[in-house]
């Protein structure tokens, strides 16, 4: 490729350069404009260059640029959170309207108007969404909104843009934001004639400081906060759930202290085969009548030699104090195989005698309690937890993350302590 574009002569080079089907990723490219849609949601991470995904759109539409319209669009709405957002990111910033590559004539911008006109009289206006009943009257054949997941009043202002995209053949609407869970932006993905790409703030690092991508990717993935800013996740809780996030959230940790006790925890699935449950494997340990969840080591779909594998890793990586293990399915061979591959390794077998639910409340509560805390991101585990409910998950799934969590605590928190041995962690 390098000695390819080496071999074309300055001019393409310069036009290349200047073209956005050839700079774009997949996921910044629009839908067919003959396809059947109205909205398209672009929907990703910080600094995942959704605002020059809108300006180019913007930009490709008021020229007639075939590739995006099959006409230019005379008219068309800039809906930001402020004004002062409208005209420092989506026009200004460096990534907005007046920071595209030059290709003709500029766009003039009049801020006096809230104006950007181009040269073949193309018009786009700015709003604030603070004030909905400002899209009252105008009309437009396209609009732009950014991040309506920070707008106050976001469904007042949305529905009374809807009603003035009316001119032209197929009015559009696209919408770029972080998602946060609020109702609009559930409305909109539930909507079939929403088309929705998706952005990751890595998708974009080549175009990032490298401070940015190691202090705040490095220092959120996996968050909570980090799926949702940095991987453009739409992270939810289910109500009825024995777990919030917020909870969690507010008791992790980067690094645990020094833990006196630590255990592995199994929960073995009662049967292998492509049909089988995951296998959990999580390790807990607990300083005074504080856990910490240290690491979830699950395996999907693995035969008894590959999760007792996976385990006894775990359990000599951290140094451990011996591996509980659920026996209630296929406990003599459980605790056969992991004695098998290690017979030095202590086992503490434990048998359900109640439903899943009424084994995870207890130790829900002990996360109310600030008293249970993760050490860094766990987010498979995580979404385990927020998504259990009285009837299980919402997919029908085993929770065999949740169980052997909910194992490893009860063994360390909620049941007769063995005397302990100091180590650090």
């Amino acid at each position: 490729m390098t000695a390819f574009l080496a071999s074309l002569p300055p001019p393409l080079l310069r036009a290349l350069a200047l073209d956005w089907l050839h700079q774009a990723r997949p996921d910044q490219l629009p839908p067919p404009w003959e396809d059947d849609w109205t909205t398209w949601a672009v929907i990703g991470g910080r600094g995942c260059g959704k605002t020059r995904t809108g300006a180019e759109w913007v930009d490709a539409l008021a020229r007639g640029d075939p590739a995006f319209t099959d006409a230019a669009i005379g008219r068309i709405a800039l809906v930001g959170e402020t004004f002062a957002d409208v005209r420092d990111v989506m026009v200004e910033g460096p990534s907005g309207l007046l920071g595209l590559p030059e290709r003709g004539a500029r766009p003039r911008w009049s801020p006096s108007r809230r104006r950007v006109e181009w040269a073949n009289g193309a018009v786009a206006t700015a709003f604030s969404a603070e004030e909905p009943d400002s899209l009252r009257g105008p009309q437009f054949g396209a609009a732009w909104s950014d991040e309506i997941a920070k707008w106050r009043r976001p469904e007042a202002t949305f529905d009374m843009l809807q009603f003035g995209l009316r001119l032209g053949a197929r009015p559009r609407n696209l919408v770029t934001t972080t998602p946060r869970p609020i109702p609009l932006i559930r409305r909109l993905i539930a909507d079939p004639r929403t088309v929705v790409t998706q952005a990751r703030t890595a998708d974009n690092a080549q175009n990032l400081a490298p401070a940015f991508l190691e202090a705040v990717v490095g220092r959120y993935a996996g968050t909570r906060l980090g799926r949702q800013e940095l991987d453009g996740e739409l992270i939810d809780d289910r109500p009825d759930a024995l777990w919030t996030r917020d909870i969690i959230e507010a008791t992790r940790v980067a690094a645990a202290p020094e833990l006196p006790r630590i255990v592995v925890a199994v929960d073995p699935p009662a049967s292998s085969g492509r049909s089988a449950d995951a296998c959990g494997i999580v390790a807990v340990g607990a300083l005074g009548d504080t856990a910490y969840v240290l690491a979830d080591a699950t395996l999907a779909r693995a035969g008894p030699q590959a999760w007792a594998n996976a385990a006894l890793a775990l359990y000599h990586r951290l140094g451990a104090d011996g591996l509980v293990v659920e026996v209630n399915q296929g406990g003599e061979m459980a605790t056969a195989v992991l004695a098998q591959c290690d017979p030095a390794v202590p086992v503490t077998p434990v048998r359900a005698t109640r439903g899943k639910y009424l084994r995870a409340e207890p130790v829900s509560l002990l996360y109310a309690q600030g008293r249970v805390r993760h050490v860094g991101a766990l987010p498979a585990l995580e979404d385990e937890l927020c998504d259990f409910g009285p009837d299980g998950l919402s997919s029908g799934a085993s929770p065999d993350r949740l169980d052997a969590l909910v194992w490893a605590v009860t063994h360390l928190l909620l049941a007769p302590r063995a005397e302990p041995r100091i180590r650090s962690f």
